[in-house]
């Protein structure tokens, strides 16, 4: 199921599913999501970290074990100071991308959201890399997207271990 107009990259011939080759692999695709990231963040007038924290916000919001995200937790997340974090989200508020809410039940507590007007603006921009995904997707049989599936899963469980 390989895609003869574009040959895959030049990969470690000697051990094409060793380590050095998942590592290369690996490599490629975090630069790529990261040069995507920044344009994203140069078209909105953010910096990178704001849209790292637009990321960790949609996933809270899309998550149920966590709850939604606050200020705290979002901070120790991106391990920043928590005057680095107010300044993030005091600008990603200011372009409208999140929305801070109280909690009903202890108004101390802030929640943020991505707001959906924002959410939209990036559906729009990342249009282009879901179609990419899904015809990358569309390439695999069901049993081999399960495999990816966990193999991602997993390397996500231990990128949070080194990180601690």
């Amino acid at each position: 199921m390989r895609d003869t107009d574009n040959p895959s990259p030049s990969l470690p011939a000697d051990d094409p599913i060793g380590l050095q080759s998942f590592a290369v692999l690996l490599r490629r695709m975090n630069a790529e999501f990261n040069r995507i990231a920044q344009e994203f963040a140069h078209a909105q007038g953010l910096h990178l970290t704001d849209v790292q924290a637009l990321i960790a916000v949609l996933d809270a919001d899309d998550g149920e074990e966590a709850g939604p995200m606050t200020p705290g937790r979002l901070r120790k997340q991106m391990n920043l100071t928590s005057g680095a974090m107010t300044a993030c989200l005091d600008r990603l508020e200011k372009a409208g991308h999140i929305r801070r809410v109280r909690a009903s039940d202890d108004r101390r507590v802030v929640h943020l959201h991505y707001a959906k007007a924002a959410k939209q603006v990036a559906r729009d921009y990342f249009r282009p890399l879901a179609h990419g995904t899904d015809t990358a997707r569309a390439r695999f049989s069901d049993t081999e997207l399960h495999v990816v599936v966990r193999f991602l899963a997993e390397m996500n469980q231990q990128l949070a271990l080194v990180r601690r």
